[in-house]
C-alpha cells in the first residue's frame, strides 16, 4: 500500500503585530490630539494590512503607531513642563514685585 502524503506548505502562522490602538486612543484623549490622531490612523491600518497579506506593511504601520503614540506622550509631557516653568517664573516674578512695593512707602 502506497500512501501518498500530501505536502502541505510550511506557512508559519505568525501572530499579527500589535496595533497599539488602545494606547493611540488614550494618548489622543489625554495627551496631544494631533499626534494621537496620526497614531490612530496607523493603528487602524495594522490589522487590515495583515489580513490582506501585506505583512511588512502591517509591521511598519505597527511601528509607526507606537512611534506616534510616544510622540504624542512626549509632546504632552513637554507642554506640562513648559507650563510648570511658566507658573514657577510667574510666582517668582510676583514675589519680586511684591517685595519692591513694600520698599516704596
Amino acid at each position: 500500500m502506497n500512501e501518498q502524503q500530501e505536502q502541505q506548505p510550511q506557512v508559519s502562522q505568525q501572530a499579527p503585530p500589535s496595533n497599539y490602538l488602545v494606547w493611540a486612543i488614550l494618548t489622543t484623549i489625554l495627551c496631544c490630539l494631533p499626534f494621537g490622531i496620526v497614531s490612530i490612523v496607523y493603528a487602524a491600518q495594522v490589522n487590515t494590512k495583515w489580513q490582506a497579506g501585506d505583512y511588512d506593511g502591517a509591521k511598519i504601520s505597527s511601528k509607526n503607531a507606537k512611534l506616534w503614540a510616544w510622540v504624542s506622550f512626549g509632546a504632552a509631557l513637554a507642554g506640562m513642563l513648559l507650563w510648570l516653568l511658566l507658573v514657577i517664573f510667574g510666582v517668582v516674578a510676583g514675589l519680586g514685585l511684591g517685595a519692591l512695593d513694600s520698599l516704596s512707602v
